[in-house]
């Protein structure tokens, strides 16, 4: 048998990836887009992990702290069932991660400094849908029940992840979610041709196998009240998420065919979903001059679902400036790399515009037609990225647009009626305070997730679910021996 030592993994193997769908094929479907690798393939960049001394991959690049070199190890022995108990032994969804998280563990990789780093994400989906294929996928109920029940509004990543754990440690839990089906973002906001709908509806008959039970189409603080979450459960968990989008507040901005990204992906999603029967004529790009307003990952959703939709034209506009090809001295490795990337959507066809800033939207009150925008002038220093930011004299331009879509992000949680009658204590952003174990200012309230962190990762808000789930279940079992 070789020792780790004695393999030759990546002095011989460089970093393969899966092939993917042609943009000619994909952009006809809302399926997912990439190919798989062999068996064979995945188990040689398996052992392109040496096991190095200081894995960053884990200590520095993920926020689950999954054990990347153990399970590589495993997975390179030909071990794959116990490869797959190492990766769910910090993440609950390893299946979503592997398709939607852009994988700071590979970017802290030692092999990213000169060799390619281990692909480690696609690693982690192939095993875990091996895991399902060949049956290893079970519900894990509690041994025994502890008597308590516990409250989680909200069903994005991080209270699938706390609802999970807490049922695993004998609580009953209750997941209330305000849409008609379970999974918030993962269901409503990621398209399907990233993250498709059958792999989330898969892990929640695990959830409901393990006790999990949840309520649909009820909105905390309308339907069930503060007072009667306070009195019916033991702990109340809150992961509503962000859910109030940036807004620009711009002439013209009153304009029919201006809309929010959530809006719009939301709208598709559930048209593919069957909760809706035709789609709406104001959120469908067929024909139609696109802009979308944000260069993040929302707005690469919006291209390509604008794409898929048959869009005339499609043009992304981002206020920061074109990010160099390769790494600036002031960001090293491991951190996470600030370079110029262009995603699979963005592949499909799109126009991209950097450092410019939209000033009015213009048309008639039947829609809008156009918007005004100019090119600015981001000559600051880095300690003070506002300072130098100004508009370029003589710039301004026209853009043609029937459809307008923001994607510029969230500024912080919704703060309705639940959050309001519970007289939560906010953060200087907006968000839910929580102290160190994520108890909110009233007793028995317990908040995770983006609603305290403000828009994140979905690898993060799984990481604050499972940790506050933990910090619930202390806060029960002390308070059965008062």
């Amino acid at each position: 048998m070789l020792f780790r030592s004695e393999i030759p993994g990546f002095l011989e193997l460089t970093r393969t990836e899966p092939v993917n769908r042609s943009v000619e094929e994909r952009i006809c479907d809302f399926n997912e887009i990439p190919g798989q690798l062999s068996s064979d393939e995945l188990i040689g960049q398996a052992s392109r992990c040496m096991d190095c001394g200081i894995p960053f991959c884990h200590s520095f690049g993920c926020p689950l702290a999954n054990r990347i070199p153990d399970w590589n190890d495993m997975l390179y022995q030909g071990k794959w069932e116990q490869a797959l108990r190492l990766l769910h032994a910090t993440n609950n969804f390893p299946e979503i991660t592997g398709r939607i998280c852009p994988a700071p563990c590979e970017t802290a990789c030692t092999l990213a400094v000169d060799f390619g780093a281990v692909t480690i994400r696609r690693i982690e989906l192939e095993l875990v849908e091996r895991g399902w294929k060949e049956g290893w996928i079970n519900p894990l109920p509690p041994v025994a029940p502890s008597g308590f029940r516990a409250a989680v509004i909200g069903s994005g990543p991080a209270g699938l992840a706390a609802a999970q754990e807490l049922a695993r440690m004998g609580h009953e839990v209750i997941v209330f979610e305000k849409a008609e089906r379970p999974g918030g973002i993962l269901r409503y906001g990621i398209p399907d041709f990233k993250l498709e709908k059958l792999v989330l509806d898969r892990r929640l008959e695990q959830l409901k196998g393990e006790g999990v039970i949840f309520e649909t189409g009820v909105e905390a603080g309308l339907d069930l009240s503060a007072r009667y979450l306070s009195r019916s459960f033991d702990a109340v968990l809150i992961s509503a998420g962000a859910g109030l989008p940036r807004d620009l507040s711009l002439p013209g901005r009153q304009l029919p065919g201006i809309h929010f990204a959530m809006e719009y992906l939301s709208h598709q999603n559930r048209l593919n979903g069957g909760e809706l029967t035709r789609p709406d004529p104001e959120l469908n790009a067929s024909g139609k001059k696109v802009v979308v307003l944000g260069g993040g990952d929302t707005g690469s959703d919006c291209v390509g679902t604008a794409r898929r939709q048959g869009a005339d034209s499609i043009i992304q506009i981002e206020i920061m400036p074109r990010p160099p090809d390769r790494r600036s001295p002031d960001n090293p490795w491991p951190t996470w790399p600030n370079i110029f990337r262009t995603s699979t959507s963005q592949e499909e066809g799109c126009e991209r515009i950097w450092s410019t800033s939209v000033r009015e939207f213009i048309g008639p009150p039947t829609g809008v037609e156009k918007l005004s925008s100019v090119n600015l002038d981001r000559n600051s220093p880095a300690d003070k990225p506002s300072a130098g930011t100004q508009e370029i004299p003589d710039s301004r331009f026209e853009l043609p647009a029937d459809l307008v879509i923001i994607a510029a992000g969230f500024t912080h949680t919704r703060v309705g009626p639940l959050i309001q009658d519970m007289e939560l204590k906010l953060n200087k952003d907006g968000n839910i305070s929580v102290d160190s174990s994520f108890a909110a200012s009233r007793r028995g309230v317990f908040a995770a997730g983006d609603c305290v962190t403000g828009a994140s990762l979905v690898v993060h808000a799984i990481d604050q679910g499972r940790r506050c789930a933990s910090a619930v279940d202390c806060y029960l079992r002390k308070s059965e021996q008062v």
